[in-house]
């Protein structure tokens, strides 16, 4: 049952509707279709399916990041793989700015988009690969001219934002208060390394101490996997703080009871407006696959770039033509 939903809550927000963002040259399109590529590339959407599978055998960290990867791209301008280039002749990239430094993910679209040059040569947008592979991931778990260096630093909501300005960054890109809280079980599954959350169990806002939030065993059990001598340790959010494991309500579970690793996250039970959410989701699995369904074709609708003379057919993801 457990995967069947978690299929739902992101494959069924994308299997019926691919991302068109690699455009067609002969006419304007809707920004989603039905199995674009059957005529241009036939294979495509199985040899992204073959190659996420071949990876996650031997690293199921992708299934997150490529999750994350989805959202950091989309959020800032839209759907269109600006979140993929490397800097190049002294311009920036998104990729490089302190919000997006910890992604992961770029290899996996990499090695896919290098398959399917060889199948089908300038035809698959990395935009489309980077999407459809992570809507496989989470099965399997249970184009654009530009870059956007600056957005992202300054758009990506921030681990110390307060939840109003963390809401108001959402709020921007017409996502509701209901749609953010649903997006940000995506924290359900992934890791999230020793740095980040340092502050939060020795000296949480000056105080010297740990963030109240905390539950005390919680604390110490942080704290005993972020043992200063490992500066490179990571806590699992899967797992820590509740019984089930991978993507899924547990997130929210966490949240209702204090245990949760990320500060940011906690302060979803700061306000009623996204408390009453958060219960909601985590008393609710079918309510909360299908509002992250949604809005996550939300978020995928985001500026899909369509139609003649607009974006481009990258063939390496990370380097502009």
């Amino acid at each position: 049952m457990t995967k069947i939903l978690n299929f739902v809550s992101f494959a069924v927000a994308v299997i019926l509707f691919i991302v068109s963002s690699s455009s067609s040259a002969e006419s304007d399109i809707p920004f989603f279709e039905n199995n674009f590529y059957r005529d241009s590339c036939p294979q495509a959407e199985t040899i992204i399916r073959d190659t996420v599978v071949e990876l996650f055998i031997n690293n199921r960290s992708i299934a997150p990041a490529l999750i994350r990867l989805v959202f950091h791209d989309c959020f800032i301008v839209g759907c269109d793989g600006s979140v993929l280039l490397n800097a190049t002749n002294g311009v920036e990239a998104e990729r490089d700015q302190i919000p997006n430094q910890s992604l992961k993910g770029f290899d996996v679209v990499e090695e896919i988009k290098s398959r399917l040059e060889l199948l089908c040569p300038d035809t698959v947008s990395c935009s489309d690969i980077l999407v459809l592979a992570a809507r496989d991931s989470v099965f399997l778990e249970g184009e654009s001219f530009h870059s956007y260096p600056q957005t992202a630093l300054k758009d990506i909501p921030a681990p110390d934002d307060p939840l109003d300005n963390f809401l108001e960054k959402f709020s921007r890109r017409d996502f509701t208060v209901r749609e953010t809280v649903s997006l940000l079980g995506a924290h359900s599954n992934g890791a999230v390394h020793c740095n980040f959350i340092l502050q939060r169990l020795t000296n949480f806002s000056g105080t010297g101490g740990p963030d109240p939030a905390i539950k005390d065993e919680f604390v110490e059990t942080m704290r005993a996997r972020c043992a200063a001598a490992d500066p490179a340790a990571f806590i699992d959010l899967k797992n820590d703080g509740a019984a089930e494991a991978g993507f899924g309500t547990h997130y929210y579970q966490g949240l209702v009871q204090n245990f949760n690793v990320l500060a940011s996250d906690q302060k979803l039970m700061n306000s009623e407006k996204t408390a009453s959410w958060v219960r909601a989701y985590a008393s609710n699995q079918l309510l909360f696959t299908e509002d992250f369904s949604s809005a996550m074709i939300k978020l995928s609708d985001r500026g899909v770039l369509t139609g003649p003379g607009v974006g481009e057919i990258r063939r390496t993801c990370s380097k502009r033509l």
